[in-house]
């Protein structure tokens, strides 16, 4: 079963995020330590009470297509999102105008995470809505937003995002669906897949977010448009009217996230469905990216989430599981005394707490970017947003397959369940972007764009840090968060020298999207790393005192420790990859892949 890691999560928002800064610029009361550690006890009570118990059932026996096109979630489904509604948590993320608690992300983010641990399947259909009231609050009318967000927020109804075509995936120019005007309102015609509980029975309503086309719009991805297009039409006073014309033609047969009903809509087959347009037309694809930092910073919160919930069975397993005597040990210890299998779950345990202290920094910064439009919280927050969906999605792959391995055989068999995480975390590096499109987005956008002065900026402030931490004198014994503060300082000089490399090669296009990847990686173990050294100084710090929990304090010291030795290296290895090896790729030709 899942247990919320309640003492990390409580470490970060304490004392990686800047807080006081953060209160200071939202004045959001939640943002009080008493408060949030009384939200964060009770999610983690819901998510371990109420949720988790509805994993198993989501992966084995998933959802399931009826012949008259609606949709049975599985056993449980139902009930825990109807307890989330009673219990007010649909409403953390809507305005208060809304009938929202108008909750920070970097609370909000922390709850998020043990719901997706818990059962991450169940959980998409909240963090669908969300991202629906997100963009609904920031672009429809205010009619709109008072007729669609409350009941969301009451978790009455829920929200889908309907963007992908049988021919239109990322290449959005290419969607075909259109929307002929009709009065007030508009008729859609056309189909969509991949959308995320495009049908199912745990709300009254369905209320999808659609891009289609006008008549006569523009060609290509400046002729799209967003409309709201509900499953059931609503009435002048609310209640729900006849059925929208919406088909669910059928639902995915999946890897992973099976519990979570993945489906094909098809609209308009008796006439046209009713939509209604978001914005103005033709304003699409402004819509979709103003949701992309929000979408793809909670698709990495996910990469967290189900890491999380991995590591803790391949612990839990470990310390039970007896196979052989390890080395220097004795006969009847269990297998996390063997050397390899203690180097996998710390190794595990320290990559978790580096993503989880990027989870901190990049909710934080979303609030302040909220509420402060400058250019330069604007740039971080775009520049931490591709970082964290790419790099924490990429290494959930990597955290759950080492828990199956840590399984041993009984890893790849179904009953123990840890293949699950490892199924279920395929999809983060694919869903709202692909790792090659973050990496593009970081690259191009993020980096050449501006001439590397946003990358700049985050080394500056990562060397001003380690250098605080390290002090004038660079000569520390080794293993000492000094020290370890010495090695990041080395590997923001390494950085740079990746950041001009790319900037030369900027009117090489191929060259730069043929080094995103690893570009992308680097970026993502040097921020872990500058959150892993923070908070091992701040430990060092907190440990003189009386009445801390020592324990927990020198383990966060050691895991830093490892995440320098075991992690850092490969900024080496990535700067040199980047730096040399982008024309070994790009002098291949496609047909030598093909002939055998």
């Amino acid at each position: 079963m899942y247990s919320a890691p309640i003492k990390d999560i409580r470490f970060v928002f304490q004392h990686l995020i800047n807080r006081a800064a953060l209160q200071e610029k939202t004045g959001h009361d939640a943002l009080s330590e008493e408060l949030a550690d009384a939200i964060f006890d009770e999610a983690a009570k819901f998510a371990a009470d109420i949720i988790a118990p509805t994993n198993r059932d989501g992966d084995t026996k998933g959802a399931k297509h009826q012949d008259d096109g609606s949709v049975i979630t599985p056993p449980g489904f139902r009930e825990a999102y109807a307890a989330m509604g009673e219990q007010g948590w649909t409403a953390m993320d809507a305005s208060e105008e809304y009938g929202g608690q108008n909750m920070p992300m970097a609370v909000s983010s922390f709850v998020h995470e043990m719901w997706q641990s818990a059962n991450m399947a169940f959980a998409l259909c909240h963090l669908l809505t969300q991202g629906q009231i997100y963009a609904l609050e920031k672009y429809a009318s205010s009619e709109q937003k008072a007729h669609y967000i409350p009941a969301m927020a009451e978790g009455r109804w829920t929200g889908t995002m309907n963007l992908t075509e049988p021919q239109a995936g990322s290449d959005l120019a290419a969607i075909r669906s259109m929307a002929i005007p009709e009065g007030d309102h508009y008729r859609i015609t056309g189909q969509k897949i991949y959308i995320t509980y495009g049908e199912h029975d745990m709300a009254e309503n369905i209320i999808h977010l659609l891009l289609a086309r006008t008549p006569n719009a523009p060609a290509g991805s400046k002729g799209i448009s967003v409309f709201i297009v509900p499953k059931y039409l609503i009435n002048a006073d609310g209640s729900l009217g006849q059925a929208n014309d919406i088909t669910c033609v059928s639902i995915e047969k999946k890897l992973g996230i099976k519990g979570s009903p993945t489906a094909v809509l098809q609209y308009g087959d008796h006439g046209g469905a009713i939509g209604y347009l978001v914005g103005k037309e033709h304003q699409g694809l402004e819509i979709m990216f103003a949701m992309m930092n929000h979408a793809r910073f909670t698709v990495g919160m996910q990469g967290l989430a189900i890491s999380e919930r991995a590591y803790q069975q391949a612990v839990s397993y470990a310390m039970d599981r007896r196979q052989g005597t390890p080395i220097g040990g004795e006969e009847g210890d269990t297998i996390i005394g063997h050397p390899d299998v203690l180097r996998l779950l710390a190794s595990m345990r320290a990559d978790i707490m580096a993503m989880r202290g990027l989870v901190g920094i990049g909710a934080a910064a979303m609030d302040m970017a909220a509420h402060d439009n400058s250019s330069e919280i604007q740039s971080r927050l775009g520049l931490l947003v591709p970082i964290i969906k790419g790099w924490l999605t990429e290494q959930s792959q990597q955290v759950t397959s080492s828990a199956v391995q840590v399984h041993g055989g009984m890893g790849f068999i179904e009953e123990t369940g840890v293949a699950q995480h490892y199924r279920d975390a395929r999809i983060l590096p694919i869903y709202e972007g692909t790792t090659a499109i973050q990496a593009n987005d970081l690259v191009f956008r993020k980096t050449i764009r501006d001439g590397g002065a946003a990358i700049t900026s985050l080394l500056d402030d990562i060397h001003n840090d380690m250098m605080a931490i390290r002090g004038a004198d660079a000569d520390h014994p080794s293993g000492t968060t000094q020290a370890l503060a010495s090695r990041m300082m080395a590997a923001v000089e390494t950085t740079r020298k990746v950041v001009d490399h790319l900037l030369a090669s900027a009117n090489s296009p191929r060259r730069g999207a043929a080094n995103g990847h690893h570009y992308l990686m680097l970026l993502g173990v040097l921020t872990g790393g500058w959150q892993m050294v923070r908070g091992a100084a701040i430990s060092d710090d907190m440990i003189k005192n009386e009445g801390v929990d020592k324990p927990f304090l020198e383990t966060r010291k050691a895991m830093a420790r490892l995440f320098i030795t075991q992690r850092l290296p490969q900024i080496d290895a990535l700067a040199e990859t980047i730096i040399t090896g982008d024309e070994a790729v790009l002098e291949i030709a496609s047909d030598w892949l093909a002939d055998h």
